[in-house]
This record gives C-alpha cells, structure tokens and sequence, in this order.
C-alpha cells in the first residue's frame, strides 16, 4: 500500500508555508511541530497511512489519531506535518515525494524541515542547509543560524532538499544543535526561535522548557509504544512462518 494523505478539511490557503516535524536527533521535529499546533490552534487537515507505518494510534485527551498527521492554520497560511514516530526507511523516499507532490498542488511557497544536530560547542547555534543560494543567503543573516557548506542530510528532509535543489524550489531545514540519547525541548525552542523569523509567526518560546516534561513524557511514552508493538509484531511474524509441524 501506497503513503496516502487523507484529507478532512477544506482550508482558504493563499500561499501557505509548509513545516516538516519529524523524529529525529534529540526529538527537535516532533517537539517542535507539536508545540506550534498547540501554541498557534492549528485544526486537523487530514491524516497520513501507509503499510509501512507502524500500526498504532496516538490518543491525546482521550481521543485516538493516526500518528503521523497535517494541520493547518487560515490565520497563519501555514501548514504542519507532524509524525510520532521514526519514519521507516522503506517509506522515506515514497512520504518526500509525496509532501512534495502536496506542496506543489497547494501552491506553497516553502517547506522548512525542523530537526537536531549534534553539539559541536555550546549548546547555541542553529545550523541550516537550503536547496537555493538565494535561501541561504536570506536565512544566514539571522542571528544564531550558521550555514552548513559540506555534510549530508538524510531522511524526508534530505529527499525534498534534493528534490528542491534540481527544481528550484525553496525547501529550508533547520537543525538546532541537540544533545543525543534524550528528548531536548531546549533544541526545539532554538528552532522555532529561528523559525518565527522565516515566516514571520509571533510564537512564544518562553513556555517550550516549562511544558517540556508534560510533551516529553507524552512522546516518550508513544515511543515505546511503538518499539512495543514492533517488536510483538515480529514475534507474531516469526511465529506464522515457522508454523506447527503436524507428524
């Protein structure tokens, strides 16, 4: 089965900004995504599927959802993407083109990519790659955001910014230095205080470290739900291929 987008609304967009949360170094996406959907009301767009996905459903306030999901904003002409857990390999390349294809059709004018980087320092620095030179030059001068000039991106993000690269298309990815082998709200704050500056969205910051614990423990707890399930659904596959033998 193919990634499928499922939408459930029908939102005015002019010419939206799509942002890209996913999981990654330091859980910077996710975090992120979440924050600014709760901060800035977003409203549920649709919902996203695929045999490759892990079968789960998140359940916030009560209420079950696909886990990885697109919500919008009239008021901000934004869109987001958010996912709740590790997009598997298999899938990569077929959910970038996809958000592609989405972009385009919507007619939005850029897609910026939210995750972490590992601390070279101080915990302090933004670093950005960007699929045109015109890009980069407008997202370097903000304070904070330093250019990557050699490297490699991998993921949904580095899929687009190749994408974008051969097409012209404005793709941005933005990686807040982040520390490894935990969730780091601190990350994701440096993040969006970037991207408040590329679209030019008021968003409150302040607030991200003193939620962090409630959001960390929210997304802590689904990950392990997902590596759970994983795990039992392996066990179950392994089970039926081997089979009883019948003398």
């Amino acid at each position: 089965m193919a990634v499928e987008f499922h939408l459930i609304a029908k939102p005015r967009l002019k010419n939206p900004v799509l942002v890209e949360g996913f999981p990654g170094l330091g859980l910077v996406g996710t975090i992120s995504a979440s924050y600014l959907i709760e901060k800035l009301k977003m409203e549920p767009l649709g919902y996203i599927t695929s045999d490759q996905f892990p079968p789960l459903a998140a359940v916030h306030n009560h209420k079950p959802l696909y886990p990885a999901r697109i919500y919008y904003s009239e008021k901000h002409d934004l869109i987001v993407f958010i996912s709740e857990f590790v997009i598997p390999i298999n899938a990569v390349q077929e959910l970038a083109d996809r958000i592609y294809e989405f972009a385009k059709k919507n007619k939005v004018k850029k897609i910026i990519s939210l995750g972490g980087i590992a601390i070279k320092g101080e915990q302090d620095t933004v670093y950005s790659i960007t699929s045109m030179p015109e890009l980069s030059v407008e997202i370097s001068k903000i304070k904070g955001v330093e250019m990557i000039k050699e490297g490699a991106t991998t993921g949904v993000t580095g899929v687009l910014l190749a994408q974008g690269a051969i097409e012209k298309y404005p793709i941005i990815s933005l990686l807040a230095e982040s520390q490894q082998g935990y969730m780091d709200p601190k990350a994701a704050a440096m993040v969006l205080e970037v991207l408040k500056h590329v679209i030019n969205v008021a968003i409150d910051t302040k607030a991200l470290e003193e939620e962090a614990e409630k959001i960390d423990s929210r997304v802590k707890n689904l990950m392990s739900k997902v590596k759970s399930a994983h795990t039992q659904y392996k066990k179950v596959e392994q089970d039926v291929s081997l089979g009883p033998m019948y003398g």
